[in-house]
């Protein structure tokens, strides 16, 4: 059975998908951004082996997190989960970067630079990132942390690169994002259309399946079927000056074996 951590499963998509993976008899490492989310996380899906803590938004939390991650050993896959979306143009983090972009975008990169590699990692990313700019001239630099506008559109763009990154370095990895649609849980409403069930599906799917589907790299699916990206995020050039400005950013290099 596999070994699955899952960043933001403390509701929505990422508790629903553990839920699944533990009833499928696999392992399972929640995470919340609090104390208090952590204990609820752990009431809400039994068979949890733990949650781990840390405030995404925070560089050193995050960090901190990859560290304690690490302690617990290899994992054979990570879902890169965690999100945020409704925030305002001016809310910012603890190290005054635009929020979405340092949860939505750094996290994910510092995580995958920090924690051991895993044999599958899965990015949530979103429809929306056909609209991101993919020039990325619109990223925080020097001294205009905070008075650049990151849209969630383009943090769901940074997700994609990412992800098609990853997949064209680490040839050892199967390396994916997801569209899960436009889906009724907190994050999405109430009123939201899309099929909550297999708004999940596809993340457990690419993270335990053998099925010849699940076990490529460097793909951007929507329930289970591989559908059109932004070019812009397979091209190589994007992914190194992305790669670039985080690690500028955060101080973390990525690591290229």
């Amino acid at each position: 059975m596999a070994r699955i951590f899952i960043t933001g499963s403390a509701d929505g998509l990422g508790q629903l998908a553990a839920k699944e993976l533990i009833n499928l008899g696999h392992h399972v490492v929640l995470h919340a951004r609090n104390n208090e989310r952590g204990k609820q996380a752990l009431a809400k899906v039994p068979g949890a082996d733990s949650v781990l803590i840390a405030d995404l938004s925070s560089i050193d939390e995050t960090k901190a997190l990859a560290s304690e991650a690490n302690a617990l050993g290899t994992f054979d896959a990570i879902i890169h989960n965690a999100g945020v979306y409704r925030v305002s143009n001016n809310s910012v983090s603890a190290d005054g970067l635009p929020l979405a972009f340092a949860v939505n975008s750094l996290a994910p990169y510092i995580l995958t630079c920090l924690i051991q590699k895993a044999r599958r990692v899965i990015y949530l990313s979103s429809g929306m990132h056909l609209q991101g700019n993919p020039n990325l001239d619109n990223l925080p630099t020097g001294t205009n942390k905070g008075s650049c506008h990151v849209s969630y559109s383009d943090t769901k763009l940074h997700d994609l690169i990412m992800s098609m990154g990853v997949a064209r370095k680490w040839t050892d990895v199967c390396a994916n994002a997801v569209d899960p649609g436009w889906v009724p849980t907190k994050m999405g409403g109430a009123g939201a259309p899309g099929n909550l069930e297999k708004g999940f599906q596809t993340q457990v799917w690419l993270a335990v399946s053998d099925d010849p589907g699940a076990t490529v790299s460097g793909h951007y699916f929507h329930h289970k079927t591989q559908v059109h990206y932004l070019p812009a995020a397979g091209y190589a050039p994007v992914q190194e000056k992305f790669i670039t400005l985080c690690e500028q950013i955060t101080g973390v290099r990525f690591k290229y074996c």
